[in-house]
């Protein structure tokens, strides 16, 4: 009998070496043919599962996001919370943000593959579109984080805020500290504190 191949267990191999490339030179220039050097295959082989290095740098940031989403889970699973409870929006909230930013090996390359992929979907409306699909969804979940917080009075009193703006402000916030933190303006620990300032900004002090 054949051995039956995993296919989905290939395309991640492939996109681990997209990954591995990523961490230690950059994709700026980087072709199928590279990648197939890396993950130690054919460029055949590669291609009978991307056709395009577009195709390849969508499933390998849909793979990332995935693994970064359930790090953020676990770690929401790890916060303390009374019995019967769910843990604080703030802490729910805080550690959401703190999974998207770049702060270990495996979030940089995933932030690294994010940002070749978001410089290429500026020029194709195909792949921009994409690329948008998963904001409305994130800002949807830090606007229920927000909105509970305020019915639960873990806001300043006599404070007007409005959550959806600010779910948007809090993405925008972590897009431009990755960013920065990427390019070596600040550290990783320095983008955190921003981060927590930030939030005390909007909850008022954690003490």
């Amino acid at each position: 009998m054949p051995k039956k191949v995993d296919h989905e267990a290939r395309r991640r191999e492939i996109a681990e070496a997209l990954q591995r490339i990523a961490s230690t030179r950059g994709l700026d220039g980087v072709s199928l043919r590279d990648v197939a050097a890396e993950a130690d295959i054919s460029l055949g082989r590669l291609q009978h599962y991307f056709r395009t290095k577009d195709e390849m740098l969508l499933f390998a940031l849909r793979h990332i996001n995935a693994l970064a989403e359930r790090r953020i889970r676990e770690r929401i699973g790890a916060l303390p919370a009374s019995p019967g409870h769910e843990p604080p929006p703030r802490a729910v909230l805080r550690e959401c943000l703190v999974g998207m930013l770049p702060l270990d090996e495996k979030s940089r390359v995933g932030a690294l593959v994010g940002a070749a992929y978001f410089a290429r979907a500026v020029h194709d409306e195909r792949l921009r579109t994409e690329a948008r699909e998963g904001i409305p969804q994130l800002a949807a979940l830090f606007t229920e984080l927000l909105r509970n917080a305020q019915e639960r009075g873990e806001l300043p009193a006599g404070r007007a805020l409005d959550p959806r703006t600010e779910a948007m402000l809090l993405i925008s916030l972590v897009d431009g500290l990755t960013a920065y933190t990427l390019l070596g303006v600040h550290t990783g620990e320095e983008a955190l504190e921003r981060l927590d300032a930030h939030l005390e900004r909007i909850f008022g002090s954690s003490d």
